[in-house]
C-alpha cells in the first residue's frame, strides 16, 4: 500500500492552522462586497415596488 508522505499531504488539499487564518481575509472581504451588493439589489427593488404602490393610489 502507498504512504502519504507530510509532502504530499499538503497537495492533497490540506492546509495547516497558520495557512488558513492567513486565506480567510482574502476570502471575507470578497464575501461583505458579495452580500453589500445583493443587500443593494434587494434595498432598491423595496424602493422601487413601494414607489410604484405610492404613485398608483
Amino acid at each position: 500500500m502507498t504512504e502519504i508522505r507530510p509532502q504530499e499531504k499538503h497537495k492533497a488539499g490540506a492546509l495547516s492552522k497558520a495557512e488558513l487564518e492567513k486565506r480567510e481575509p482574502g476570502g471575507l472581504s470578497g464575501t461583505f462586497v458579495s452580500v453589500l451588493i445583493l443587500g443593494a439589489f434587494i434595498a432598491i427593488s423595496w424602493i422601487g415596488v413601494f414607489l410604484l404602490f405610492i404613485a398608483r393610489n
